[in-house]
């Protein structure tokens, strides 16, 4: 893995160019993890609203390995009555992680199209697994409304896309459910960006842990620009890989309705644009997952159409080269 944007080739926001990546789409058809179905709908609606073409003629060569596949799950038991889907949730994790590891040893850029958030306890360990064998430290950037900072014994709505976090910085918990990670993210390495909807069990995870959350008072104070630098330069000085993990409920429900988890005050269009081209800039991002799109709430592929555009723009894309669009 290495940094594959060059940074602006000539000081002009509107002249920028992103050296070429080989980017491979994965994806993970996972509603397991939340509650209310629909987003196993979303790598195709994704794939419709055009991913794949638009970061072609951004100059990306792409390519599509589909979705992963569930296999017979073994099953698996847990003292939290309320959890649920565990066995399954188990069982694509290890399916993702399989198809994310081959995809990074191929020399390909992952993009994992959820599915819930809960596949990122499969698309983060095993990049982090590669970082770790090229001794190179990971890094995370978790845009959502949720820290995600569950365990299986902490968990009341049982659903395990609120768990990916904890898994991922080997908070404990997780066994025998699901397997020690075998390259776990320091905590002290994790930035959350646009929190707003926290359990009191994972504030009190999150207390000693390292992590930095910044929640969207923080954000109303100092603004994304500032806290974002501030983390990206953490990355750079220490020469890190860095995994994004973008939840459709860090945005505004006003600008992105397709998502079960709606909290309002989430970041506005203009605000989610400054924050993947400030990501583009940096030449940090190794690997991105894009979650909890569900378009069976959505209208008229709005969300989808945003989503993309928002990849797009993590991947090159500027404003003077962003269609108009009529609905």
């Amino acid at each position: 893995m290495s940094r594959f944007f060059a940074g602006r080739t000539d000081g002009n926001r509107f002249g920028y160019s992103a050296m070429p990546q080989s980017i491979c789409l994965i994806g993970a058809p996972v509603e397991a993890g939340a509650s209310q179905p629909g987003c196993l709908m979303g790598p195709d609606a994704l794939r419709t609203a055009g991913i794949g073409p638009v970061l072609e003629e951004l100059g990306h060569p792409v390519t599509d390995l589909g979705n992963a596949v569930l296999s017979d799950p073994a099953p698996i038991t847990h003292p939290n009555r309320a959890i649920r889907h565990l066995s399954e949730t188990a069982g694509w994790a290890k399916a993702i992680h399989e198809m994310g590891d081959r995809a990074v040893r191929q020399g390909h850029l992952p993009l994992f199209l959820g599915g819930d958030h809960s596949i990122s306890l499969g698309s983060v360990p095993a990049i982090a697994l590669q970082s770790a064998e090229i001794g190179r430290p990971q890094f995370l950037l978790w845009l959502d409304a949720h820290p995600d900072f569950h365990t299986l014994d902490s968990t009341k709505s049982g659903n395990l896309h609120g768990t990916p976090v904890a898994y991922i910085t080997g908070q404990g918990g997780f066994d025998p459910a699901f397997p020690p990670v075998s390259a776990s993210i320091d905590p002290r390495n994790v930035c959350m960006l646009g929190i707003r909807s926290v359990d009191i069990s994972e504030h009190e995870g999150l207390r000693d842990t390292g992590v930095t959350v910044h929640d969207m008072r923080d954000i109303d104070e100092h603004g994304f620009a500032r806290l974002l630098s501030a983390f990206l330069d953490r990355v750079d000085a220490a020469k890190g890989a860095l995994h994004v993990s973008l939840d459709v409920d860090f945005l505004d429900p006003d600008i992105a309705p397709a998502v079960g988890t709606t909290v309002p005050g989430g970041a506005t269009f203009r605000e989610a644009h400054l924050v993947m081209e400030m990501l583009c800039d940096s030449g940090l991002i190794t690997s991105l997952d894009v979650v909890e799109l569900n378009p069976f709430l959505d209208e008229r592929g709005k969300t989808a159409r945003l989503m993309v555009d928002l990849v797009a723009s993590l991947f090159g894309r500027r404003v003077m080269d962003r269609p108009t669009r009529s609905y």
